[in-house]
């Protein structure tokens, strides 16, 4: 399903006597405004192939009806997504869910649609049909030389698919792992691991870059080999100049100073890039910003600091991309929210009063510093996000047209109410 031009149009006809008041005053209020509003016009969120179906969990799954059937059909979906809000340009492939069965084809799709192919994602922590070792007791770390060579083989073809499509980056997350005490010599899971990914690292094209992603726990739940920030650091560093650490909200244990590892991995030049996520106890994969906007805010905060710090293109120099799905939401409208949330996150954080800040934290007034971030957390920018929009050619609300046009039941009749999309 495509969404004409002109019903855009007549949507953002109707809302923008009301849009132009509360623009009006934001602007009055925030200095930078202009600034803001073009670089959140330039800053844009891959969305993951696999968050476009009704997301799962251990006990079900609930299909909405009308999730895509193939790639194409996914494709689609993401220039839906984007003609609305016009801030998600680009997807990221899940191999081998995903795999194109004509790339020049795939290609040229994408691009009618406004998008591109962001980080290509590899899968080792699930047996496919047609696999012939398990992963049962891990890949990349396994005991088992030949099970370690699949894997290492199966992420130099996910590769060579990224660069059919024009991707530029690898995403490796690992489930490897153990459950129990004595299952597993750490110092030689380790040793493994590194060794793997030294190949698969030798694989990327000079202009790639490697994301290692981490996760404190699950589906393993007594060590993970890529446990933390710091574990995947220690890898990239040993790899190379490619190789960067990739931060997912989700995947940390309960009230961990996400800003701060930021800020340090930033500043080490090894922070990769994101997903975008939010959560209450675990991994949830829930919208982002939909439980923890001051921490997501935050992290933006320090981003937007220590990214001008070292003089780097907000836009275009780490990866950015939502790694959320639920069982209880309409996919579409649930990514809606999470670009929504994450661009107010930006655009506050894009208006702290950085010299005043500074001022207030060479002088240890920590009541400044606080009401100076705390102001800007409780600025209303939704007018500035929408400006943008509407600049670029999307929506002024992108839901309200969304349900408007009641796209969902169109797709239910497009494709039917039993269809299940890929993924968990």
């Amino acid at each position: 399903m495509q969404l004409e031009k002109y019903k855009i149009q007549q949507h953002n006809d109707d809302l923008l006597k009301g849009h132009e008041r509360r623009l009006s005053y934001i602007t009055s209020e925030i200095e930078n405004s202009e600034a803001i509003i073009q670089k959140v016009v330039d800053f844009q969120i891959a969305i993951p192939s696999w968050a476009l179906g009704t997301g799962g969990t251990r006990f079900g799954r609930f299909s909405g009806g009308g999730e895509p059937r193939t790639l194409e059909e996914k494709i689609e979906d993401v220039g839906l997504l984007h003609s609305l809000n016009q801030s998600s340009g680009a997807i990221s492939l899940h191999i081998p869910w995903d795999i194109p069965q004509d790339a020049k084809a795939i290609k040229a799709l994408a691009a009618q649609h406004g998008l591109k192919f962001d980080a290509v994602n590899s899968n080792t922590f699930q047996d496919q049909p047609d696999q012939a070792l398990t992963y049962k007791f891990g890949s990349l770390q396994n005991v088992n030389k030949a099970i370690r060579k699949q894997a290492i083989e199966h992420n130099i073809e996910v590769i060579k698919q990224g660069i059919e499509l024009g991707s530029e980056s690898l995403t490796v997350w690992l489930s490897d792992g153990s459950c129990f005490p004595g299952q597993l010599n750490f110092r030689k899971a380790y040793q493994n691991t590194l060794e793997s990914l030294q190949e698969i690292y030798a694989a990327l094209p000079d202009n790639w870059k490697l994301f290692l992603e981490y996760k404190a726990f699950e589906p393993n739940f007594y060590s993970t080999t890529v446990g933390d920030w710091g574990q995947s650091y220690s890898y990239v560093q040993k790899l190379g100049n490619k190789a960067y650490t990739l931060v997912d909200l989700g995947h940390h244990l309960p009230n961990a100073n996400i800003e701060q590892i930021v800020a340090l991995l930033l500043m080490e030049g090894k922070l990769g890039g994101f997903h975008f996520n939010d959560s209450k106890y675990g991994d949830d994969d829930l919208t982002a910003g939909a439980i923890k906007p001051y921490q997501l805010f935050l992290i933006f905060n320090e981003l937007v600091e220590g990214m001008d710090a070292r003089g780097m293109n907000h836009a275009t120099d780490l990866g950015w991309m939502i790694d959320a799905s639920h069982n209880v939401k309409d996919p579409l409208e649930d990514l809606l929210q999470s670009v929504e949330g994450i661009m107010m996150s930006y655009a506050q954080a894009l208006s702290v009063d950085r010299k005043a800040l500074e001022e207030a934290q060479n002088n240890n007034d920590v009541v400044r510093a606080q009401e100076i971030l705390q102001n800007a957390f409780r600025t209303d920018v939704r007018a500035l996000v929408a400006e943008a929009r509407l600049r670029a050619g999307g929506a002024l609300n992108p839901l309200e047209l969304y349900r408007s046009q009641k796209v969902r039941e169109n797709l239910i009749a497009e494709r039917g109410l039993k269809t299940v999309a890929t993924g968990l």
